[in-house]
């Protein structure tokens, strides 16, 4: 497919270029979250301070009532007057007392007030929302401020004043507080930044590329991710990622060489079935020769090439989805075993010992070809076994029984037993090597057949030697589970 017609695949880091990436945003939200922190610190602030200033012109108000009271009459010069008003930065102070009495000092009191303030029972939401309107009040307003007279129980100050210097006050306080916030909230937001990118978005990113890297070409074990040390969330996501990218890069190279295999073995099993069909004529012809032992062998060997023929018919049938089902018939097990021992060439005098506990009227209720692979993949594999502890003696047990409508089948070896490494996946294809220039393939065809006869294949004794326990239902036993099963 040439580049005008093929697809086009999307770029995995295309958004990047155009939307802010996840360092961006996390920059962004830590310096917004600052600063609302840092307003709600300021309005509390504000309205403090307006507060004290307000308290300070009222303690200033409340020297100049008791200068004032202290005067001979109760009157001060106009110059004293004048200096103690502009002192407290008022127009007007009035002193009342339990007993009523009002003492009043004023100097061009202006003919309406544009708004009072009453600092004794004041609450939070008041003071900060009259604050708040100070920033937006005209600069001429005029305002009237009650507040409690430290001198004496039960008496209050009331003073008139202009508000542009509490403005001016304000301002001031604002844009310094103001400049603090912005200096607070940058440093702020650096070292959670800084502290939240190192822990979370540089990790974070490191485990995307990975995964688009890894993406990219799956069956290239070294772009599977080394996870670090840490112990957090992140750590425990990087040794997550890794054991999952193992499983699937292992997974994929099975599945190319599954892919390999399937056609290697098409492409050879046209000529091998020609090869075996020679031979089959060959042996055809030695049947004719009188000779006893000829006659002994040629029909296990007639057999063994029909078997093999028929083996290569159905060779592609591993691995689809619908196995062939087995052909089942009653027939005598110890027969079919001795046979197995016979292609095994066992006993081996010296080497290996050949035991058989099968009673001769034993019959299993199974195909017989595939029986036949079942038992002579577990006889190989126990040879194979032995044969790999070089000169020591061993022994291949097989023993049979019934119980009730089900056969029993028992193969034992005296080896060294299976691996433990071998052990967690011992049935499944290309999984289960547990020697050297072993396929993998064996266990997995024989567990394969079995299930196919509603059976079961298990190790159930791996201590001096591997134990391999078959277990064949009758077809009648079988029939009432599928029953079972569908209902």
């Amino acid at each position: 497919m040439d580049e005008k017609t093929s697809p086009k695949v999307p770029d995995a880091e295309a958004p990047s270029r155009y939307l802010p990436g996840l360092s961006a945003k996390l920059l962004l939200l830590t310096i917004l979250f600052v600063m609302v922190a840092e307003v709600l610190v300021f309005v509390p602030s504000v309205s403090n301070f307006r507060r004290q200033w307000l308290m300070e012109r009222l303690a200033a108000a409340q020297i100049a009532s008791l200068v004032a009271e202290a005067a001979p009459g109760g009157q001060l010069p106009t110059m004293l007057r004048d200096e103690l008003l502009n002192s407290a930065r008022v127009k007007a102070i009035a002193v009342k007392r339990e007993s009523s009495r009002v003492l009043i000092i004023e100097m061009d009191m202006p003919a309406e007030v544009d708004a009072s303030y009453d600092l004794r029972n004041a609450s939070w939401p008041t003071l900060i929302a009259d604050a708040l309107m100070v920033y937006f009040a005209s600069d001429d307003n005029i305002i009237r401020v009650v507040g409690d007279a430290g001198f004496h129980q039960g008496a209050t100050i009331d003073v008139v004043m202009e508000e542009w210097p509490l403005k001016e006050a304000m301002v001031g306080y604002g844009l310094g507080i103001l400049g603090l916030s912005i200096l607070i909230s940058v440093i702020t937001a650096a070292l959670v930044y800084l502290a939240l990118d190192a822990l979370l978005v540089k990790p974070m990113t490191k485990l995307t590329r990975n995964m688009v890297r890894f993406g990219e070409q799956p069956e290239d074990s070294s772009r599977i991710i080394l996870p670090s040390e840490r112990r957090d969330e992140i750590g425990t996501a990087e040794r997550e990622l890794s054991a999952m990218q193992h499983e699937l890069s292992q997974t994929l190279s099975q599945k190319t060489r599954l892919a390999a295999l399937g056609l290697a073995v098409s492409k050879i099993n046209h000529d091998l079935r020609n090869i075996l069909s020679s031979a089959q004529l060959l042996s055809d012809r030695l049947a004719t020769v009188k000779d006893p032992t000829v006659q002994r062998l040629v029909p296990k060997l007639i057999a063994s090439l029909d078997r093999a023929i028929r083996l290569c018919v159905h060779t592609l049938d591993f691995g689809q989805a619908h196995e062939v089902s087995p052909a089942r018939m009653r027939f005598e097990l110890a027969p079919l075993v001795n046979e197995i021992g016979d292609s095994l060439g066992l006993p081996r005098a010296g080497m290996i010992a050949w035991n058989l506990d099968i009673e001769e009227e034993l019959e299993v209720d199974a195909d017989r070809d595939q029986l036949y692979r079942v038992l002579s993949n577990l006889c190989r594999n126990a040879v194979q076994a032995l044969e790999a502890e070089g000169e020591t003696a061993g022994e291949i047990m097989v023993v049979a029984r019934r119980e009730g409508a089900v056969a029993i089948i028992d193969v034992a070896d005296t080896g060294t037993g299976v691996p433990e490494k071998a052990q967690e996946r011992l049935f499944q294809a290309f999984q289960s090597v547990a020697r050297k220039g072993g396929s993998g393939l064996g266990l997995a065809i024989a567990s394969e057949l079995v299930q196919a006869h509603g059976g079961e294949i298990a190790l159930v004794s791996n201590d001096g030697g591997a134990t391999f326990r078959v277990t064949i239902p009758d077809v009648v036993v079988e029939l009432k589970r599928a029953r079972q099963r569908r209902a």
